[in-house]
């Protein structure tokens, strides 16, 4: 029971070590920013990234872009906070194992401070059967141990369940402290829209941002735009994503300001971003760092999709990866 096996290894990503390694290295090689990007990892102070948890041939390129930008001096100590895709959950949720496994190496959890959490009686145990049916934090495993390679860190794992704003708030203020010290750094994992009628969202806007043209949702059955042809679904996806990530960036928003944009944004548009909760509760734990005198920062470095929808047959998720200092 203590150790945590890599179900998702053999099917998400290969499960040979040798392989995995050099898949992970090639893609952390060809980050290549350009000059116009104003983007040069690792970032100094970087203390937190938000990165995509798809198959790694999906999403592995995209999330290079988000572990590049680390710095790993000094961290002792990693949080991961994943979505729960399985179980409903009301709450966040804690391992009860002892270590987590991956073909590049194993990681221990920091037992004393998943103990210190859960005297705070807020949080409940992610049993072994969830922990290894849930691909979010398994995900974001092997690019830890490969980051971090030789170093003595720990982690620990935050299932986070489908929680209102208050309760992200509420959670974010809880982990603020932890994710303050020097030797912590925090992973959000989150993919952004899954669209297409296999995940029951077809959101459509007709024209480019800014417009006043109302957004539409496409159906099978219905008559298509005729803006499709010069507006194809995939740009509209981009563009709506792009909305979310332009709120989600510190500054010129401030963390508060952006998590209350964010809620609204997501009541508005239902844009299927699956780790919309764990960012939630990150805005929660800036919130409380800025009310502290922190000015966090929170910049988006790289946006893909898995394929280029042009309609309604076709379906997509979205990866963005994003680097956080504070």
């Amino acid at each position: 029971m203590s150790i945590r096996r890599a179900t998702h290894a053999g099917s998400w990503y290969t499960r040979d070590g040798n392989e995995l390694n050099g898949e992970l290295t090639d893609w952390l090689e060809d980050v290549k920013p350009t000059e116009d990007e104003d983007y040069t990892p690792p970032i100094k102070g970087c203390k937190a990234i938000i990165a995509p948890h798809a198959g790694y041939s999906y999403s592995g390129p995209t999330a290079a872009w988000a572990y590049k930008s680390i710095d790993v001096a000094g961290i002792k100590r990693v949080f991961i906070l994943g979505p729960s895709h399985h179980v409903y959950l009301d709450g966040c949720a804690l391992s009860l194992c002892k270590e987590y496994e991956t073909p590049i190496g194993n990681l221990p959890l920091d037992v004393a401070t998943i103990q210190e959490l859960k005297a705070a009686g807020h949080f409940s145990d992610m049993n072994r059967e969830i922990d290894e049916d849930e691909h979010s934090i398994e995900m974001h495993i092997p690019y830890v141990r490969k980051v971090f390679e030789g170093m003595d860190i720990k982690i620990v794992p935050i299932l986070v369940g489908a929680i209102n704003k208050d309760k992200e708030v509420l959670f974010g203020h809880i982990l603020a402290p932890y994710l303050a010290r020097e030797d912590t750094f925090c992973v959000v994992s989150s993919d952004f829209c899954h669209w297409g009628t296999r995940f029951q969202y077809t959101f459509y806007y007709p024209e480019p941002l800014p417009s006043e043209t109302p957004a539409v949702r496409l159906s099978r059955n219905g008559p298509m735009p005729p803006t499709l042809s010069q507006y194809p679904i995939h740009a509209s996806i981009s563009a709506l994503d792009h909305e979310a990530m332009d709120l989600l960036t510190v500054p010129p928003n401030t963390a508060s300001h952006a998590h209350d944009a964010f809620a609204a944004y997501l009541a508005r548009t239902k844009n299927t971003i699956c780790g919309r909760h764990p960012i939630g509760v990150l805005l929660g734990s800036l919130s409380a760092l800025e009310q502290e005198g922190r000015q966090p920062i929170i910049k988006w470095v790289r946006y893909a999709q898995s394929s280029k929808c042009l309609s309604i047959r076709d379906s997509s998720v979205s990866y963005s990866s994003a680097y956080i200092v504070f």
